[in-house]
Order: C-alpha cells, then sequence, then structure tokens
C-alpha cells in the first residue's frame, strides 16, 4: 500500500512526466536548430566556394584568417556567457551569424576534397556525434569532472591552430587534429549531459529553457563541425 494519498502519488507521476516531456521538447529545440545551423554552414561554404572574389578575399592573407576566427570565437563566447540576459531571438540571430562564418572559413572542403569524401565524413560524423550524445543523455556516471578538463583542452587547442596558422608546421596540424578529434567527441557527451541537466532545473521556465535551447545547440554544433572537419582530413581524398 502506498505510503502517499493516491492524489499525490498522481500529482507525482504527472510532474515527472511533465519533467520528461520539457526535456524531450527542449532537445527536439537544440537538435533542430543545430541541424538548421549545420544546413546554413554548408549552403554558405558552398556559395563562397563558387567565388573566385570571396575565396581570394579570405584566404589571400593569413590575417583575414585569423580576424574570422576570432570573430567566430567571440560571437561563441558571448552567446554562453550572455545566456541569461540576452533575448532568445538574440541568441538566434547571434547563432546563424557564427553559423554563417563558420560557412566561410570552411569554403576551402569543397576545393580541396572530393564530394564523396565529404559526404562519407558527415555521415560518419552523424553516426558518431549521434552515439556520442545518447551515451551523455542515458550515462549515470556524473561527466562535469572530465569535461571541464575537455573543454580546457578545446581552449588550448584552439589557440595552437591559431599559432599554426602563421607557423605551418604539418606535424602540428595532424596533432591538433587527431586531439581534436578525440577533445570533441568527449565534449559532446558532456554537453549533452549539461544541457539535460539544464532543461530538468528549467523545467517550467519557458523563457530559460529556449534561450538555453540555442546556447545547447550552439555547442553541440561547435563539438559536430570540429569532428567533422577531423574525420574529413583524416580521411581526405585530396583532388
Amino acid at each position: 500500500m502506498s505510503m502517499y494519498p493516491q492524489s499525490d502519488v498522481a500529482r507525482q507521476r504527472l510532474g515527472y512526466a511533465t519533467d520528461d516531456r520539457a526535456v524531450f521538447n527542449f532537445f527536439n529545440t537544440v537538435y533542430a536548430w543545430m541541424s538548421a545551423g549545420l544546413a546554413l554552414t554548408a549552403v554558405v561554404a558552398w556559395l563562397v566556394s563558387r567565388s573566385p572574389a570571396m575565396m581570394s578575399f579570405l584566404y589571400g592573407s593569413r590575417a583575414m584568417i585569423l580576424v574570422f576566427a576570432l570573430g567566430a570565437f567571440a560571437i561563441a563566447w558571448f552567446v554562453q556567457s550572455a545566456a541569461a540576459r540576452i533575448s532568445a531571438t538574440a541568441a538566434t540571430g547571434l547563432f546563424l551569424l557564427y553559423a554563417a562564418v563558420i560557412g566561410a572559413l570552411i569554403s576551402y572542403i569543397f576545393l580541396v576534397y572530393e564530394s564523396g569524401t565529404i559526404l562519407a565524413a558527415f555521415l560518419l560524423t552523424g553516426g558518431t556525434f549521434g552515439a556520442m550524445s545518447v551515451y551523455g543523455f542515458v550515462t549515470k556516471r556524473d561527466l562535469t569532472g572530465i569535461g571541464s578538463f575537455l573543454v580546457m583542452g578545446a581552449i588550448g587547442l584552439f589557440i595552437a591552430s591559431l599559432v599554426n596558422v602563421f607557423v605551418a608546421s604539418n606535424a602540428l596540424s595532424w596533432l591538433i587534429t587527431y586531439a581534436v578529434l578525440g577533445v570533441f567527441i568527449g565534449i559532446t557527451a558532456y554537453e549533452t549531459q549539461r544541457l539535460r541537466n539544464m532543461a530538468e532545473q528549467h523545467a517550467g521556465n519557458a523563457d530559460m529553457s529556449s534561450r538555453l535551447a540555442i546556447v545547447g545547440a550552439l555547442v553541440l554544433y561547435i563539438a559536430f563541425i570540429n569532428i567533422f572537419l577531423s574525420i574529413l582530413r583524416i580521411m581526405g581524398s585530396r583532388r
């Protein structure tokens, strides 16, 4: 016999169901915006790759690549740090701007790699990302400790990548490629778990949940792009 009145049990079950539904809707929004960001990136990258003037403007000097990379980093940092202060609309606009900038930055892939290689790398990335995201969602293990370490590693790798723009060391480039792949596979699981915790915490706050969904789309988008570029280079059949 239950120690709670039946009405309390019913309310408790309803609360769990409501929370589960809120988490489900939250992740639907996260993955929808992430997919929109990836689609925008692909379109921008393809269009820029078809414009000799844009390619010359972007890749004519290493300084320009650095400016675009730092600009993208600044947008991503601001959206994540100001999530509680800016509107969901503003966060969405900045996320889409970020996706467009990344598209311009990676437009070279359509000139360097075969289309079949790009597609294969994308599919492999999708499978890897999906598996790690599911793991992060269902695991009972607290990933906070390892996740914090991986995030610091990602920042270090970003700095190393900027340095290598000027150093142009092939050995360092390959080391960064494999390190980025490992780090962002781990970050995918960590960020998914962190997003689930935030979704449960803010289940009753629709406004905050909508802002956090954009932040979630951004961090998972960043993980996906980095995994994709690493796999693409490793697989790469160059033209």
